[in-house]
């Protein structure tokens, strides 16, 4: 028996971890870009990464410490993707961490970044950074804010986990993303530890099999970019391992942070789960469910709030997995808008699915009736603002 229980704050909370964020003016206004993470242990690092052809320089430089290693710090900028700058873009991160041994103990420092595609890093501006960062801090909101790039609001979660006999652990992790996110890993930066005592073999494990069900499973405007990072930092401190308990609670970080983004989608109003029920395979619900929450037509009438089940039909169909137009079933929350003996919205069923759109967040379900298996994805509304913060990204 376990109990995960919600704290206020987010890495704040797991025992030996320090953060915080500063300005070095890549941001306007003097708001936070630069954030760090550290550790006073070595610690076992897991990690995701997008599933974009074109990989930043901060995941190739990642990728050379190999599949299993261990660090104790992590430095993340905004406003510069340090995407498509060659070989350079690394020798950039390299230059940059040949001076922090002058203010901090580092092994293996890696890097994250978010922001423009196509510009090499100001490594001079960044690394002032390291005289202004207080490296025994403990304020995850700095460093979840300074993380942020189209995002209206910070995201950040921490949990502890109580086991029956055992002890407890706490997880917690900050995260970014609002646009750019497409169910293929989206595109977010997201940093988690714990103090946990987690099997160094199982890390990476563990992350993949919660993404499934939390950052792969949610859409914004279907685009995947360069930099999406989901990384796992385990201090091991509390000594107290067990893997349900611990794999469940990250699943309940993750899906959290996963939800906040489509809340923040750019320009989103709406947050809407898409429940495929009664597929014929998993993969099958899968796909059909990510169709959905991906499609501009879905998401546009999301927006105008018109229970036009047509587009819901027509995208599973398209989707290619087996269905069928007699056995499927379609309910916006508990209002029924189509079934093959009810094709046409009348009066009254049409008002009751207007209502369900009014809300901030409801459920779109399709049932297929063809086999037993499910998959629910996540996606918004697609609306006006979303053109305007995206048509001069760079500015």
């Amino acid at each position: 028996m376990f109990d995960i229980l919600p704290l206020k704050g987010g890495l704040d909370n797991v025992e030996g971890f320090f953060s915080g964020g500063v300005s070095v003016g890549l941001k306007k206004e003097g708001k936070n870009d630069i954030a760090f993470i550290r550790s006073d242990t070595l610690c076992d690092v897991g990690a995701i990464f997008t599933s974009n052809k074109f990989q930043a320089a901060p995941i190739r430089h990642f990728k050379r410490y190999g599949e299993t290693f261990q660090t104790n710090f992590v430095l993340i900028n905004s406003k510069n993707a340090n995407a498509m700058t060659g070989k350079e873009g690394i020798d950039d991160i390299d230059e940059l961490f040949s001076h922090l041994p002058n203010f901090l103990h580092v092994k293996n420092p890696v890097m994250s970044s978010t922001g423009v595609i196509g510009y090499r890093l100001d490594t001079q501006k960044i690394a002032k950074s390291f005289e202004l960062f207080n490296f025994n801090a403990k304020d995850s909101n700095a460093a979840a804010e300074a993380i942020m790039t189209t995002d209206r609001f910070k995201k950040e979660i921490a949990v502890k986990v109580n086991i029956e006999n055992k002890g407890s652990f706490h997880i917690g992790a900050i995260c970014k993303g609002a646009g750019m996110i497409n169910p293929s890993l989206a595109t977010m930066l997201c940093f988690i530890t714990t103090d946990a005592n987690v099997p160094e073999e199982l890390i990476t494990a563990l992350l993949k099999d919660a993404a499934e069900e939390s950052f792969n499973a949610i859409s914004v405007d279907g685009d995947t970019s360069t930099n999406d990072t989901v990384m796992l930092l385990s201090s091991a401190k509390s000594g107290v391992w067990e893997k349900r308990a611990f794999s469940e609670a990250l699943k309940f970080v993750m899906k959290h942070l996963a939800l906040e983004i489509v809340r923040d989608g750019e320009g989103s109003k709406k947050v809407v789960a898409f429940e495929v029920k009664n597929a014929a395979t998993l993969d099958e619900a899968k796909k059909a469910a990510k169709a959905l929450s991906n499609s501009l037509l879905v998401k546009t009438a999301i927006f105008g709030e018109d229970p036009n089940w047509g587009r819901i039909a027509s995208t599973i169909g398209a989707s290619g997995i087996t269905c069928e137009e007699e056995s499927l079933v379609i309910y916006y929350d508990d209002v029924l808008v189509y079934s093959s003996q009810k094709r046409q919205l009348d009066k009254t069923s049409e008002a009751a699915a207007n209502k369900v759109m009014k809300q901030e967040g409801f459920k779109i379900i399709c049932d297929l009736g063809i086999g037993s298996e499910s998959y629910t994805a996540y996606g918004c509304d697609l609306g006006h603002e979303y053109v305007s913060i995206n048509a001069d990204y760079r500015s």
